[in-house]
């Protein structure tokens, strides 16, 4: 049963993290403009193979130490590119790679990620050069194409929402006290990079984000609308590119299905994070920024994770 909750801020946000190339390095900033369909920039670009497939880090963990820069005022409200801005790529043993922002001209058909296929802007040769160089396969990196289409979520959860080449859902929270209760069961603590949030927050209780389903974010209201599910990523290290175990045999033990919903049909899954929508998108006006240090006011939730969307 949700509740309405207390006027007093129970976390604040702690760092924000925009991806702009899917399982390619985040970018951390301290202020993000918001979109329905998840932060400005935020998993905007899919590098693909020669079918238009979806690189990730599950099959090419490589990606994750391509260094992806943008211009420190594309995290500014209403900034637009020009002729001369450029994201910045850096990957070892190559060259530096600049990509032009403005939009490209060409499209390319077929393009899919998961379960999703459609068109996506392509951003030319010199770029796939690069890629098929670094991981020794033919590469394209291809820009979501916002005019022509849409990327829904899955509609039993947040249905009319969409996002753009990320995993399932345009926004994913985190809290610093989940990550500490887990480091504290490590043998080797790990950064919070392995789970790749948009917002990690600060001040609230380990695990109190599992039970959130509406929160407000400065004046803004996400809605929480599934328990992220983790797969192979969390294992690979983001500095070397290389899988162990860890952390998800330890999150086996306290963070799977059967363990945290005991009453809730058991996939074999393990959760850490919530998954969110914005839920007031369509409200006009200006403004539409997250920053550092804003206040997160729970106003429903569930009493367990039990009962909590999985």
């Amino acid at each position: 049963m949700a509740h309405a909750l207390s006027s007093k801020p129970t976390a604040r946000i702690s760092s924000i993290f925009i991806y702009p190339i899917k399982s390619c390095r985040g970018i951390s900033v301290s202020q993000a403009p918001i979109t329905p369909t998840g932060c400005r920039w935020d998993r905007q670009w899919l590098v693909v193979n020669n079918k238009g497939r979806a690189y990730t880090q599950r099959v090419e963990p490589k990606l994750a130490l391509v260094e992806v820069e943008l211009p420190n005022e594309a995290f500014s409200e209403g900034w637009e590119p020009t002729n001369s801005s450029y994201m910045v790529l850096k990957a070892p043993g190559m060259n530096v790679l600049k990509v032009s922002l403005s939009k490209p001209r060409r499209t390319t058909d077929g393009v899919s990620v998961w379960e999703w296929s459609g068109s996506a802007l392509d951003e030319g040769d010199e770029v796939s050069q690069w890629f098929s160089n670094y991981l020794g396969k033919p590469s394209r990196l291809v820009r979501f194409n916002t005019a022509s289409e849409t990327r829904p979520v899955e509609p039993g959860y947040a249905p009319g929402h969409s996002t753009m080449f990320s995993d399932m859902y345009p926004y994913m929270l985190l809290s610093q006290g989940s990550m500490d209760a887990l480091n504290k069961l490590l043998r080797e603590p790990i950064p919070v990079n392995r789970f790749r949030p948009n917002i990690l927050v600060d001040g609230c209780e380990s695990f109190a984000e599992d039970l959130w389903t509406e929160i407000r974010i400065n004046k803004f209201i996400f809605q929480g609308v599934k328990l992220c599910s983790r797969c192979k990523v969390p294992t690979i290290n983001q500095e070397s590119g290389i899988a162990g175990p860890e952390p998800n045999e330890t999150l086996k033990k306290f963070r799977s299905d059967n363990v945290l919903r005991p009453t809730q049909k058991q996939r074999g899954k393990i959760y850490f994070g919530q998954n969110l929508v914005w839920k007031d998108s369509l409200t006009e006006g200006k403004g539409k920024i997250i920053k550092v240090g804003d206040p997160i006011y729970v106003l429903r939730k569930v009493s367990s994770a039990d009962e909590a969307a999985a």
